[in-house]
């Protein structure tokens, strides 16, 4: 199947033909027949152990979840079989780059859609990955999305970090978290290149300056939906992802040494550290309660707030943003200055380089970005000695006020400014004024000229207040913002031949297990391993589940359990991996 074949596939859910074009953008191809079958290995593995650990210690969903939104433990899954369960939910999945920028990643969620990175974690990162990888997404975080309150948390959670501030230095983070995540999960990265990319993250974050809106969302974001656990202090459950999909902390995770937080606000004031276990943890009583925090964060947001202090939000961030008037009117676009009152209201806004005039979301017909390419500027607030706003005047009262159309105008405002000029037009939606264009126009603030007649037309942003402030454009594919897309690029392993002869054995081992291949085939298998693979561990385990599943070969699985043991003993990194898939194999059920 060819690339745009596949996408025209993914397309045909409904909930991802719906995703706005610059969403659209990250989607990439899952290429599923690019999975090794140590990566069905590792993943059978993965998923083995988390369903016996887990159905004692993660919320009672989970194991329900993994049914209800398709995942298999015999095999990787396919975004397309995930899809086809999801859709029964009202969600839906799509295959991306490794990390994407969190506004993006939120976009995503306020959508519905779960980002899945396609690749996979290689076998010496089978207890964890710094890496984001189809284990950590689909097996971490999509079981738990089963449940209707945690769903509509996520959904919640998106809509929210979609709106939230972000700063130049928010972006050179996760740069800077994205490129050590792929150093280490690449074979050939080296040493003093992780050790470099360690440091720049650490430099990023010592450096980040006063937390964005999105930095302290990432915050919430992290400490529930990645590193979360639910119920009492005492006896918590896991629901969070990031220990969902580690075999490793998921155990770890419920030990003393790591400190039990009990959830709040408060969460925002800690810190995470990515390359390193979590010292701390926080636990919600429920569901429910991971909602109520979300709502009391938000209602301090730009976009809940707007005013003064959201405007200098999007002064500060020095990227796209939206401010929203009272009447409705969005005005996009890099904001550069705001002219405050002495009572520290903002009277008049600019923009700087290209804008663009939105109503709901939807770009008004001739005020793009080539119309308003060298900014906009407009006055807030109410007119001198006016009981009623001027977005909310009748026709007849604006005439009442000698405000007519086709006629020379003079309106002044509270704040000082005044703007006088030929009336073009006024535009209004849903029966409220929100834009007047004026010709021949000259806007002052005193002595201060805020606009010359000489400039052109001068469209009016009608409004009595800046009601909300948000990141982004208000109709992004319009404005067709330019999305930070990490230049980044994870790495696709590459394998020598020792490694493919290595992949050729688990393969024949996978296909015996479904039924494909002689009762001697185990054995030539093992004979290979024993003269030129040495070191491998996971094939000997498959072999001896299948040998004790068979109830057969009791002397060669005497041999394995042995030369398992061995290698347990003497290399440290297999000792637990090694031991909990004996384990699990003596407990005879998964």
């Amino acid at each position: 199947m060819s690339n745009s074949d596949w996408f025209d596939r993914l397309m045909a859910y409904d909930v991802i033909r719906h995703l706005p074009d610059h969403l659209k953008q990250y989607i990439v191809d899952q290429n599923y027949t690019g999975y090794t079958p140590v990566d069905h290995a590792v993943w059978r593995y993965v998923l083995r152990q988390s369903r016996n650990f887990l159905k004692d210690h993660a919320h009672k969903i989970y194991l329900n979840g993994l049914k209800q939104t398709g995942l298999q433990v015999e095999k990787i899954p396919s975004i397309e079989d995930m899809n086809d369960i999801l859709s029964k939910i009202g969600w839906a999945a799509v295959p991306v780059d490794g990390f994407i920028p969190p506004a993006a990643f939120m976009e995503f969620q306020a959508y519905r859609v779960l980002v899945i990175a396609a690749d996979m974690r290689q076998l010496h990162h089978i207890e964890y990955t710094p890496s984001p990888d189809i284990i950590h997404e689909a097996a971490g975080h999509a079981p738990i999305i089963a449940d209707p309150l945690y769903a509509e948390y996520l959904r919640l959670f998106g809509e929210v970090g979609a709106k939230a501030m972000s700063s130049n230095q928010d972006f050179q983070l996760y740069e800077a978290i994205r490129k050590l995540s792929i150093l280490k999960e690449s074979p050939d990265a080296l040493q003093e290149e992780i050790d470099a990319a360690e440091k720049d993250v650490l430099l990023k974050q010592e450096n980040l300056g006063e937390p964005s809106e999105m930095a302290l969302l990432s915050r919430l974001h992290w400490w529930t939906v990645e590193y979360g656990l639910v119920g009492d202090m005492d006896n918590s459950k896991i629901y969070g992802a990031g220990l969902l999909s580690s075999i490793g902390e998921s155990v770890s995770c419920l030990q003393e040494n790591v400190k039990k937080i009990p959830y709040s606000p408060d969460a925002v004031n800690y810190a995470f550290d990515i390359t390193t276990k979590q010292p701390q943890l926080f636990v919600t009583p429920d569901f429910r309660y991971l909602i109520d925090v979300l709502k009391e964060f938000a209602r301090n947001m730009a976009f809940k707030r707007g005013g003064i202090s959201g405007i200098n939000k999007a002064v500060q961030c020095g990227n796209t943003s939206t401010i929203v008037y009272r009447s409705g009117l969005q005005v996009s676009g890099t904001f550069t200055d705001v002219i405050a009152d002495a009572w520290n209201r903002p009277v008049y806004v600019n923009t700087s380089g290209p804008s663009n005039l939105s109503f709901a979301g939807k770009q008004l017909d001739g005020h793009g970005k080539d119309y308003h390419k060298e900014g906009f500027s407009s006055p807030i607030g109410l007119l001198d000695d006016s009981l009623i706003a001027l977005e909310d005047m009748t026709d007849a009262q604006l005439k009442e006020n000698q405000i007519i159309v086709g006629e020379s105008v003079t309106l002044n405002f509270e704040s000082g400014v005044r703007v006088k000029g030929l009336l073009r037009s006024v535009l209004r939606r849903e029966e409220r004024i929100i834009l007047m264009s004026f010709v021949d126009c000259r806007v002052t603030l005193g002595e201060r000229i805020l606009f010359e007649p000489s400039w052109g037309v001068y469209d009016m942003a009608v409004g009595e207040k800046i009601v909300s402030v948000f990141s982004g454009a208000a109709d992004k594919d319009a404005f067709d913002q330019p999305s930070k897309v990490s230049r980044t690029r994870t790495i696709k392993v590459s394998y020598d031949d020792s490694k493919k002869a290595l992949h050729e054995l688990y393969g024949r081992v996978r296909r015996y297990r479904n039924g494909d291949g002689p009762d001697s085939l185990l054995s030539e298998v093992l004979e290979r391993l024993n003269h030129e693979f040495r070191e491998d561990w996971l094939l000997r385990l498959e072999v001896l589940e299948i040998y004790e599943k068979e109830s057969r070969e009791p002397v060669q699985q005497k041999q394995i359990r042995a030369y398992l043991k061995q290698l347990a003993a003497e290399n440290h990194e297999y000792t637990k991996l090694i031991n909990d898939g004996l384990n699990l194999l003596h407990g005879g059920k998964e």
